[in-house]
C-alpha cells in the first residue's frame, strides 16, 4: 500500500495542473487568433478588416475567465452551477468552429482535423482540470480533516496526560503531607509518653525519697525512746541502789543520820540530775528530730492516696501536727471534689 501524499506534494502537483492549463490556454488562445482572423476578414468589409482579431480575442477572452474562475471555484471546494458549465462550453465551440471554420468551407478535412486539435485540446483540459482540482480540494480537505483529528486527539492525549500528572501530584502531596502528619502525631505521642514517664520517676522517687526519710525520722525517734527509756532505767536502778545503800547504813550511823541523809540526798540529787542531763542532751543533742519543710512535707502527704496511711502516721513522718496533716488531707480532697464537682467529706 502506497503511503499518502503529504499536502506539499499535492499542492505541487495542483501548481503543475495550473501551470499546464495556462500553458495550453494560452497556445490555443495564440493559434486561434492567427488561425480565425483570416476567416474573419474575408468575410468583413474592407474597411471594418482592422477588427478582424477582435473576434477571436473575445472568445478567447471568455474561455480565460470560464477556465479561471472554475479553478478558484474549484479551489474553495464549490460547484459554480449551471451557466458556468453553459459559458464553458459554449465558448469552446466557438473555438473549436470559428478554428475549423476556413478549411471546412474549402472543404479541406485534413486542415479541418488540424485545426480542431487546439480547440478540442483546450475544451477537454477544461473540463479534466476542473474534475482534477476538485479531486485535490477534496483530497487537501480529507487531509485537514485527518490532520486536524489527529491534532484534536493528540491535544486530548496531553490533556489527558497533563490531568494524569496533576492528580498523581496531587496524590503525591497529599501522601507527604499524611506521611509528615503521622510523624508529627507519632513524635508529640512519643514525647507525650516520654513526659509522663518522667514525672512517674520522678514521683516514685520522690516518694522513695520521702519515705526513707521518714523510715529515718521514724528510726531516729526509736532510737532516742530507747536511750531515753534506757536511761530512766539507769536512773530508777541508781536510786534504788542509794535508797537500799542508805537504808543498810541508817543503824550503824544514827548519830550522823542528819548529815548523812542530807550527804545521801545531795549524792541522789546529784545522780538524778546527771541522768536528767544525759536524757536531755539525747533529746536535745545534734541528733534530735526536725520538722520537714513545709513544702516537702505537702509533697509527702499528696504523695499517698486516701486510706494508705493515717493522719497520725503522716504526722509522724513528717513532724507536724495531727491537725496541719488534717487541713493539708482536707485541701487536698477538696481540690479532688471540685476537680470532679463531688461534694467534700470532712477528713478525720
Amino acid at each position: 500500500m502506497s503511503e499518502p501524499l503529504t499536502p506539499a506534494q499535492i499542492q505541487s502537483a495542483e501548481k503543475t495542473l495550473a501551470t499546464g492549463t495556462w500553458a495550453i490556454t494560452a497556445g490555443a488562445v495564440l493559434f486561434s487568433v492567427l488561425t480565425v482572423t483570416p476567416l474573419v476578414e474575408r468575410v468583413t468589409p474592407d474597411d471594418w478588416a482592422w477588427t478582424a482579431p477582435i473576434l477571436p480575442l473575445v472568445v478567447d477572452a471568455a474561455v480565460v475567465i470560464v477556465v479561471r474562475l472554475d479553478a478558484t471555484v474549484a479551489r474553495l471546494g464549490g460547484s459554480s452551477g449551471v451557466w458556468p458549465a453553459v459559458l464553458r462550453w459554449m465558448t469552446g465551440l466557438m473555438t473549436l468552429l470559428l478554428n475549423i471554420g476556413d478549411s471546412a468551407l474549402k472543404g479541406d478535412l485534413v486542415g479541418v482535423a488540424v485545426h480542431s486539435v487546439a480547440p478540442l485540446l483546450l475544451i477537454v483540459t477544461a473540463e479534466a482540470g476542473l474534475a482534477y482540482r476538485r479531486a485535490i480540494g477534496r483530497a487537501l480537505e480529507r487531509i485537514e480533516r485527518s490532520r486536524a483529528a489527529e491534532a484534536e486527539a493528540r491535544e486530548q492525549g496531553e490533556r489527558q496526560s497533563r490531568e494524569h500528572e496533576r492528580r498523581e501530584r496531587e496524590r503525591a502531596e497529599q501522601s507527604a503531607l499524611e506521611h509528615a502528619e503521622r510523624l508529627e502525631r507519632e513524635r508529640a505521642e512519643r514525647e507525650a509518653a516520654e513526659r509522663a514517664a518522667e514525672r512517674e520517676h520522678t514521683a516514685r522517687m520522690e516518694r522513695e525519697r520521702l519515705d526513707r526519710e521518714a523510715d529515718m525520722r521514724r528510726e531516729q525517734r526509736e532510737y532516742e525512746e530507747r536511750i531515753r527509756r534506757e536511761d530512766q532505767q539507769r536512773a530508777d536502778a541508781l536510786w534504788r541502789e542509794q535508797q537500799e545503800r542508805t537504808e543498810r547504813s541508817r543503824p550503824e550511823h544514827h548519830a550522823l543520820e542528819p548529815a548523812a541523809t542530807a550527804l545521801d540526798t545531795s549524792d541522789a540529787q546529784a545522780a538524778v540530775n546527771t541522768t536528767a542531763g544525759t536524757v536531755n542532751g539525747a533529746v536535745n543533742g545534734p541528733a534530735a528530730f526536725t520538722k520537714m519543710p513545709e513544702n516537702d512535707a505537702r509533697s509527702h502527704v499528696r504523695s499517698f492516696r486516701a486510706g494508705q496511711r493515717s493522719v497520725r502516721q503522716l504526722a509522724e513522718d513528717t513532724g507536724w501536727s495531727v491537725g496541719w496533716v488534717s487541713a493539708r488531707l482536707q485541701e487536698a480532697r477538696e481540690q479532688q471534689a471540685a476537680d470532679a464537682g463531688e461534694p467534700v467529706e470532712a477528713v478525720v
